[in-house]
This record gives structure tokens, sequence and C-alpha cells, in this order.
């Protein structure tokens, strides 16, 4: 007489001689017991689907053989199968997992909404459907059915009696509402929130592989980060956030919407995400910075720190913007990434609680050629030194080390050089940038003068006819007389502003230098 036995998972004692028939793994235990042994306890703690999905089994052994194979029990069934080995081990008994291999090769004829009940079936049973390659059956037919563009919706317009448990949108309303409702690209975003981050890592990866528009993949993963995102946990959270981030990374950044990544970014500050994963994402942001505005700029400074807006990850987006290499960054893109860093700095320069080191990192983190003038940051460094008072000479002559003065304005040089502020060495530079553009515009008036003045300046020999033709007329050459007499009156007046600077630098010169055994001699501003 054959042993009964027990299992861990249903405490009702099951017939081996019943059962071991269509299960080579128990054939193969009981035919190594002794003859002696009247019951055994079997524990079967890896068992897939648990306790339900033994008993599925149990009823196939004890129906002789016979059970309904459905979209909504065959993980159950293929995944036991295989872990039981129920293979006929015995010959002329049927094949369990022979039947299950053969509904699974006629997925591509289901339902969508049976689909999505079998693939949140091996989701369920992870990791076993996995190694047994039914999941990945089941992903392929899932993504074939989105791929196919003649049909905007698969899904029947009735509820199946087999997806009572899970509830999906197509299952819900009819065809015709979801056509009015989805557009034929997006129709599948709802239903695709039942799967697991594990499961939607998956299909972006097998999506990304058969070539699928990139926008639309991004679209549905901001989808499912803001509905995964309204309940559950924070570890819940932080993992949805990660994943999606993770799948972002590998599709096209420029498919990819700027003002949803800063959503995400505001989302995953409050999370602690992986580091891997927040450098991702500094990456994608910074690579598209000139899309970027103040108000995404202005991101408050993490908990516990004292100064008001994260300047550390504004850095580090400039060093993602400039990864790739000033010649592959076009200068309209760097001209309105410097425009905003100069809004931005302008911002955080009342900040009393900013270092001077990261002060001057933003200012020097582009390159010289990104601004054609210097005045604002001009303005945000007066602003910055007006707030810290307490920098030492060396600590304001780094700071003043940004400015270029050859691109400072006139205005702004005069005022510079009043600006008490600021290192005498800083009003010098200024004075003398000021001094060679003098220089270049006297020059260059000279030589327009002297071009206009030349008997021949307007008259060009044509050889088809033998005629001069005058290409500049009485009137032209007014013109030019008349914007050379504003090229001169604007010469006197900056003499007459340099005249003036002087002056006062050499006032200022005189109370500073006043400890000095030997004064410094001024430069020669003006010849």
């Amino acid at each position: 007489m054959l042993p009964t036995f027990l299992t861990s998972l249903d405490k009702s004692p099951l017939s081996v001689k019943v059962i071991a028939p269509y299960c080579g793994r128990l054939s193969k235990l009981f035919g190594k017991s002794t003859g002696s042994a009247r019951n055994l306890k079997v524990i079967f703690n890896d068992f897939p689907g648990g306790a339900e999905n033994f008993e599925l089994l149990s009823r196939f052994c004890y129906n002789n053989g016979r059970i309904d194979v459905t979209p909504s029990n065959i993980s159950f069934l293929h995944s036991g199968s295989l872990f039981m080995e129920m293979n006929s081990s015995v010959s002329g008994t049927p094949n369990l997992l022979e039947e299950t291999e053969k509904s699974l090769k006629g997925m591509n004829f289901w339902a969508w909404s049976e689909l999505l009940i079998t693939i949140k079936q091996c989701q369920d049973l992870l990791p076993f459907p996995s190694s047994s390659g039914s999941l990945e059956k089941c992903v392929d037919s899932l993504i074939g059915r989105m791929a196919t563009s003649s049909e905007p919706s698969p899904c029947p317009s009735t509820s199946s009696p087999d997806s009572s448990g899970v509830r999906f949108s197509c299952d819900t309303g009819s065809t015709e509402s979801l056509k009015n409702s989805c557009s034929r690209a997006t129709w599948w975003f709802e239903d695709l929130l039942v799967l697991s981050t594990n499961l939607v890592e998956m299909v972006i990866k097998s999506m990304v592989l058969r070539k699928f528009d990139h926008s639309i993949i991004s679209r549905f993963l901001f989808y499912y980060q803001k509905s995964k995102c309204y309940t559950g946990t924070p570890d819940e959270k932080r993992n949805v956030v990660e994943t999606v981030i993770d799948m972002l990374y590998i599709l096209h950044w420029n498919s990819v919407s700027f003002k949803s990544l800063f959503g995400i970014l505001r989302v995953s500050l409050n999370l602690n995400i992986r580091k891997c994963s927040r450098t991702k994402l500094e990456c994608m942001i910074g690579s598209q910075m000139d899309q970027a505005t103040l108000d995404n700029m202005l991101i408050p400074s993490p908990y516990g720190t004292n100064y008001l807006y994260n300047v550390n990850l504004v850095l580090r987006f400039l060093k993602a913007f400039l990864h790739g290499g000033i010649s592959q960054t076009s200068p309209t893109q760097l001209r309105k990434v410097a425009s905003l860093m100069d809004l931005y700095i302008a911002e955080v320069a009342p900040d009393p609680c900013l270092k001077a080191s990261k002060f001057l990192a933003l200012t020097m983190a582009l390159p010289d050629s990104a601004r054609d003038s210097y005045d604002r940051i001009y303005r945000a460094t007066d602003m910055y030194l007006q707030v810290h008072t307490g920098l030492s000479e060396e600590e304001k002559m780094k700071i003043c080390c940004a400015l270029n003065y050859e691109k400072l304005s006139s205005e702004a040089c005069t005022h510079l050089s009043q600006n008490r502020k600021f290192p005498s060495t800083s009003a010098v530079q200024a004075l003398m940038s000021q001094q060679i553009k003098l220089k270049s515009l006297v020059k260059a008036t000279n030589k327009t003068k002297s071009y206009i003045d030349s008997p021949h300046s307007g008259v060009i020999e044509i050889g088809r006819k033998g005629k001069k033709n005058e290409s500049d007329s009485p009137t032209n050459n007014e013109k030019l007389r008349a914007h050379l007499q504003g090229m001169q009156w604007r010469v006197t007046e900056l003499e007459k502003i340099c005249l003036k600077m002087q002056t006062q630098m050499t006032k200022i010169m005189k109370s500073r230098v006043s400890g000095h055994s030997t004064p410094r001699s001024l430069p020669k501003l003006c010849s």
C-alpha cells in the first residue's frame, strides 16, 4: 500500500496513488521511499501560486487528468506543472505541461483583457514564470497587440467572466466610448497600470527593441508615475520613481517632456532615491537646460541646509549641459542658458548664506563666449558684495575674476569706478578696457573719414560700356557724412566720460593708497 502525504500548503491528506502518476517529481520522491513508511509530510516552500495552485493541480489529478485550461488559470497550471514535472511520467496519462504550452502558443488569438489577466497572474508568480519563458510570451503578445495600429482598442465591449478579479478600462465601457476618450496611440495607458515595476521595465525594454515611438513611451511612463504616486508607501513610490527614471534614460532624451522631468525631480527630492537614478535624471534635465525657465531653477535647498536655493543641483545641471562639449552645443542654446543663469544668479545673490565659492562657481560655470554683455553679472556681483560685507579683499578679487571688463557697457564701467564695494584693481581694469574701446572707436572713425574724403571713394569703373557709374550718389555721401559726425560726437562724449572717470579714479586711488610711502602712478587712460 502506497503512503499518503500531507503538504504544508494543504492540510488535508492526499492519495499518492492518485497524484503520483501525473507528477514526475512525486514519482521520483516516493519511488525512493521505504515500503514501511505509512505517512509522509511533504513541504514545498517555493511552490508557485501557493495552496490555491496546488489545489488546482490536485483537481486535475483527481479528475483523471482533465481540466479546462483558460487564460484565467493557464499561468498557474503552467508554472505548477513545470514545478511538479507533470509531463506524463507514466505512459498514456494526460500531459498537463504539454497542454498548457499548446494553449500558450495560441495566445495571439486571445482577447486583450485575457492577455492582461494572464500577465497579471504571471507577475504574481514571479520569479517562476520568467524562468519558464511564459512571461516573455505574454509580454511579446501584449506588445504585438499594442503595435497594431489598425485597431484603436482590441478590448471587448463587455466584461470577461474571467476578469472579475482585475478591473481594466476596456471592460468598463464600449469600444466606441474608448475611441472618443483615448487616442489611437495611447489607449493602453490605463490598462497597463496593473503591472508591477518589474513588469513595466520588461515591457518598456521590449517596446524600445521593437522601435516604438519614444515620445509615446515617455508619456506612458509619466502617466504611470503620476498614477502610482497618488497612493502607496514611500518605499513603493521610491521604487516607481526609480524605475521610471531608469526607463526614461534609455529613450531619446529629446522625446522626453522637459516639464515632466522637473515634475519627477520635485517628487524625487522628497524620496531619497538611489544616487545612480538621481544622476540619470540630472543628466536628462541638464541636456535640455536651454528649455528651462527661472521658476524651474529656483529649487529650495535640501532639508537641514541654511541657504535658500539648491545651488549645487543647478551646478550639476550646467555640468551635464556642457558634458557634450561646446562644439556640440549651438551658440543659440549657449546664449539661452547664459541668459537664464544671469537671472538665476541675480536671484540667489542676496542670499546671506550663499558662500563666495558657490557664487563664483555660478558666475564662471559657462564659457566667456556664452555672453555678449557682462552687465547682469556685474549687477549681481554688486548685490552680493552689498549683502556680504565681511568678505576679505582677496575674496572680493576672486569674485571679480568672473567679470569680463571688455564686455561691460560704459554705464557699468562708470558705476564700477564709483563703487567702493569693489577692489580698486577692478575699477582700474574697467577704465583701461574703456580706454581700449575709445582708441578702437577713434581709429575706426578716422579710417571712415579718410575714405569718405577721398576723391575716388564714390566712383567705380565699369568696363562693359566704358562709363563711370556713380555707385554712391550725393544723397548717400551726405548720409555717410552725417553718420561720421554722429560717431565723432560719440567719441567726444566718451572722452568726456573717460576724463570724468579718470578724475574720480584719482580720488579713489589717493584715498586707498594714502598709507603707502610711494603711491602708484595711474595709467594714462585717455590719449
